[in-house]
């Protein structure tokens, strides 16, 4: 088994953490001025943190795109889960936004399927 060396991982990942920086950046300094007012479940940010947290840059980041897309107000909204990636993370090390993200919600008559 042949592994990658480790300045060859950190290249790799370096547009995801970049992207990460961002997102994050953006949920303290301008998410607050917003308010409240996405329509999706998790918000549109929170929605591409876990996207790139889990599928990286680039697919994250097209998953976010077509989530922004889809914010508009002819869409009812809902619950619109990141899809299953197939990063794992050790037993512990769970990102707390995909722990965040994923909480688990009783069913009631009002509820409606995600988006």
């Amino acid at each position: 088994m042949t592994t990658a060396a480790p300045g060859v991982s950190l290249f790799r990942e370096f547009p995801r953490n970049v992207m990460i920086a961002i997102l994050k950046t953006y949920r303290v300094v301008i998410s607050p001025l917003y308010g409240q007012v996405c329509r999706f479940f998790p918000s549109c940010s929170a929605y591409a943190l876990e996207a790139v947290t889990v599928h990286g840059a680039f697919k994250g980041g097209g998953l976010a795109f077509r989530r922004v897309c889809r914010c508009h107000p002819w869409n009812d909204g809902g619950v619109d889960h990141v899809p299953a990636g197939g990063r794992a993370f050790p037993e512990g090390k769970i990102p707390q936004i995909v722990v965040l993200n994923h909480p688990v919600i009783p069913a009631d008559d009002e509820s409606r399927s995600a988006a």
